[in-house]
C-alpha cells in the first residue's frame, strides 16, 4: 500500500516536470510575439493573435503600401551612407566649405555620417522586425510615430542625395572608385551572405512545399472545397518559386560577377609600378598648423618627396603662403583688427600679416578628425607659428633637395602687382638660388615670360589632351583625383608624362593610385601613407581566381546541403503528420464499429424477453 501511495503521490510530479518546457516555451514564445508587435505596433500588451492562413496577405493594402515605403527608406539611406562613407577622403573640404557658409567650424561631416547611420540602423531594425512579424503571420499595424520617422527618413535623404548630386558631384565618382577596388571583396562577402540567407530560405521553400502536400491530402476525403482552396495552392507555389528562383538567379549573377569586374589591384606582381612619391599637401596639416614652417619640416621628417602650397603677395609686394582668401579661420586678426577681419587676404601689409598668429587655430579647433595628440612640446610650437613668406619655404626645400608646387592666386582689382605678380614671384624663387628643376609651376598666366627667366622650371598642366601637353611642351600634370582615374591613364603613360593627384588621405585611394601607376600624391596625412609599403587589396589574378572557385564550389555545397536537408525534414514531418491523422481514422473506425456492435448486442438482449 504504501510503494502504491507513492508512486501515485509521484505521478503528478512527473506530470509537471514534463509540462514545464512546453509551458516554458508557450511563454516564451508570447513574450517574441509581445515584442515584436511592440517594436513594430507599440501595442506592448498581449493578446491571442490571429494568424492569417498561409498563402494569402497578412496586412492591409494600406499597410503593405507602409511596408514599401519602409523598403525604400532602408533602400535610400543604406545608399547615402554608401556614399558618404565612401567620400571620408573629402570630409576636411567639406567642412571647410560648410565654414565659409557658417562662419564655424564644426566636423559637419562626421555627424552627417552619424546621422545616416542612425537612419540606416532605424529603417534595418524597423524592416527585419517586420519580416519576423510576417513570419510569424501576425498582421502589420505600423505605428504612426514610425509612418512620420519613414517618411521623414525618405525625405531627408533623398533631400540629401539630391544636394550631392547638384553640388558635389563628383562625390559619385568616389563611390564608383570604391567599387573598384573593393569590387572582389565584395562579390566573396556577398557569396557569404547568401551562405547564411540560404538557411532560412530553405526552411520557407520546404515549409510552403510540406504545407501544399499536408493540405491536399487532407483536403482528398473533401472533394467540395478542392475548387474553394485552389487559389491558395496557387499562392503557394507562387511564393515558393518567387522566392526560390529569385534567390537562384542571384546566386548564379554572384558566381559570374568576376567576369565582369575591373579593379586595378588585381595584377601581377611584375606589373606593379613604385610607389607613389607624396607631396605634403600644406605641409603635414595632421601634425601642425597649415601653411606653417612647423608643418613643413614636420612633412620633411616623413621624408616627402615635394612641398605644396599657396601663394599670395601682400599689398608691400611680398609673396606669403596662406589658402583662404581672407585670414579669419587659420590666424587671429579677429583679435588684432575687429574691424576688418574678413578682408581679401592679399590687402593687407607684411608688416601686419607678420604679427599675426597661425597656429593657435590648430590647436583650437584640431582641423582633421581622429588627429593623433600632439606632444607638450609640440603644442607649444605650434601655438608660436606665424605665417611664412615663399623664400622661407624656398630655403627649406633647397636645403632639404625637395620639390616645391604652389597654386598661385593673382591679386584682385586695385592690387598694385595686380598685372605683374608672376614676374614677381619667379624673382624671388630666382634670389633664393634653388636649382630650377625643384619647382613646379603651376601658373598658366604669362607662362612665356616664365620660360624665358626661368628655364629650367618644370611646368605643370591640368586635365588637358596630349596633343595640347605636347604643344605648350608640358611632360607634367597635376590633376584631381577624382576626373583623372576616369579619364583614363593610359595615354599619359604611354607619352610618359608624370602624373600627380590630389588629395589622397585615405589608404584604399592611395592603393589605386599605386596600383594605377600614378607617380606622385598630395596627401594630407603623410604620416599615414608614408607607413605603407604595399598597396592595400592587392592581390593576383590566379589568387583571385582559385579564391573565386572554391568559394562557388564550397558555397554550391552547403546551399545544396541546407536545402536538401530541409527538404528531408518537412517530408519526414509531413509523413509523420499522415501516419499520424491516419491512426486516428483507424482509432475513429474502430470505436465506431464498437460502438455499432454495443447498440446492436443491447438491441438482441431486450428482444430476448
Amino acid at each position: 500500500m504504501e510503494e502504491s501511495q507513492a508512486e501515485s503521490s509521484s505521478k503528478p510530479r512527473n506530470t509537471n516536470e514534463n509540462a514545464n518546457p512546453w509551458i516554458k516555451q508557450y511563454f516564451n514564445h508570447r513574450c517574441w510575439i509581445t515584442f515584436l508587435t511592440g517594436c513594430y505596433s507599440c501595442q506592448w500588451q498581449y493578446r491571442e493573435w490571429e494568424k492569417t492562413e498561409l498563402g494569402s496577405c497578412c496586412c492591409s493594402r494600406k499597410e503593405q503600401f507602409f511596408y514599401l515605403c519602409l523598403v525604400v527608406a532602408f533602400i535610400i539611406s543604406v545608399v547615402f551612407l554608401f556614399v558618404w562613407v565612401e567620400t571620408s577622403n573629402e570630409y576636411n573640404s567639406f567642412d571647410w566649405v560648410v565654414y565659409l557658409g557658417t562662419g564655424r567650424w564644426f566636423f559637419w561631416s562626421i555627424f552627417v555620417l552619424s546621422a545616416a547611420g542612425i537612419l540606416v540602423a532605424y529603417t534595418t531594425l524597423l524592416l527585419l522586425i517586420g519580416f519576423l512579424l510576417l513570419w510569424e503571420r501576425i498582421e502589420l499595424n505600423l505605428h504612426k510615430s514610425h509612418k512620420v520617422f519613414v517618411w521623414i527618413t525618405i525625405i531627408l535623404c533623398s533631400f540629401l542625395l539630391t544636394v550631392l548630386s547638384y553640388f558635389w558631384r563628383d562625390k559619385w565618382l568616389i563611390a564608383g572608385l570604391s567599387l573598384q577596388i573593393f569590387a572582389p571583396f565584395v562579390h566573396l562577402s556577398l557569396i557569404t551572405v547568401m551562405i547564411i540567407i540560404s538557411w532560412p530560405l530553405a526552411i520557407c521553400v520546404a515549409h510552403l512545399e510540406s504545407e501544399v502536400r499536408i493540405r491536399r491530402y487532407r483536403m482528398a476525403d473533401y472533394e467540395h472545397e478542392i475548387l474553394e482552396r485552389c487559389n491558395v495552392f496557387k499562392r503557394l507555389r507562387a511564393l515558393q518559386i518567387a522566392a526560390g528562383l529569385s534567390f537562384l538567379i542571384i546566386l548564379l549573377c554572384l558566381y559570374l560577377m568576376p567576369l565582369g569586374i575591373y579593379s586595378p589591384c588585381v595584377l601581377n606582381k611584375e606589373n606593379l609600378g613604385p610607389k607613389p612619391s607624396i607631396f605634403g599637401h600644406r605641409g603635414a596639416p595632421m601634425l601642425a598648423p597649415e601653411n606653417t614652417m612647423m608643418s613643413f619640416e614636420k612633412a620633411i621628417e616623413f621624408n616627402a618627396f615635394g612641398l605644396e602650397t599657396d601663394v599670395y603677395l601682400s599689398m608691400d609686394h611680398v609673396p606669403f603662403l596662406m589658402h583662404d582668401y581672407d585670414l579669419t579661420r587659420t590666424t587671429n586678426i579677429k583679435e588684432v583688427l575687429p574691424t576688418s577681419p574678413t578682408n581679401y587676404t592679399a590687402f593687407y601689409n607684411w608688416t601686419l600679416l607678420s604679427t599675426l598668429n597661425a597656429g593657435k587655430w590648430f590647436l583650437k579647433h584640431k582641423p582633421f578628425y581622429g588627429m593623433k595628440p600632439l606632444s607638450e612640446a609640440d603644442k607649444r610650437r605650434a601655438a608660436s607659428q606665424s605665417i611664412p613668406q615663399l623664400a622661407d619655404i624656398l630655403e627649406l626645400a633647397k636645403k632639404e633637395e625637395k620639390y616645391v608646387i604652389f597654386d598661385l592666386f593673382g591679386p584682385p582689382p586695385g592690387h598694385p602687382l595686380r598685372n605683374n605678380f608672376v614676374r614677381r614671384v619667379v624673382k624671388v624663387i630666382l634670389d633664393s638660388q634653388i636649382e630650377q628643376r625643384l619647382i613646379f609651376w603651376l601658373s598658366g598666366f604669362d607662362r612665356d615670360y616664365v620660360r624665358y627667366a626661368a628655364p629650367g622650371f618644370q611646368h605643370v598642366g591640368r586635365l588637358w589632351s596630349i596633343q595640347e601637353l605636347k604643344q605648350k611642351n608640358i611632360s607634367v600634370i597635376n590633376v584631381d583625383y577624382k576626373r583623372l582615374f576616369y579619364t583614363g591613364l593610359s595615354h599619359y603613360k604611354e607619352a610618359k608624362i608624370f602624373i600627380n593627384v590630389y588629395v589622397i588621405n585615405e589608404p584604399w585611394l592611395f592603393s589605386l593610385a599605386w596600383c594605377s601607376r600614378v607617380n606622385s600624391v598630395t596627401t594630407d596625412d603623410i604620416e599615414l601613407l608614408h607607413r605603407l609599403n604595399h598597396p592595400l587589396f592587392f592581390m593576383t589574378p590566379g589568387y583571385y581566381m582559385l579564391i573565386w572557385l572554391f568559394l562557388d564550389l564550397a558555397s554550391a555545397f552547403i546551399i545544396g546541403f541546407v536545402f536538401c536537408y530541409h527538404w528531408v525534414k518537412e517530408l519526414r514531418k509531413q509523413r509523420w503528420l499522415e501516419a499520424a491523422t491516419s491512426a486516428d481514422l483507424l482509432h475513429s473506425e474502430n470505436i465506431t464499429d464498437i460502438t455499432e456492435n454495443t447498440d446492436v448486442s443491447q438491441q438482441k438482449s431486450e428482444v430476448a424477453p
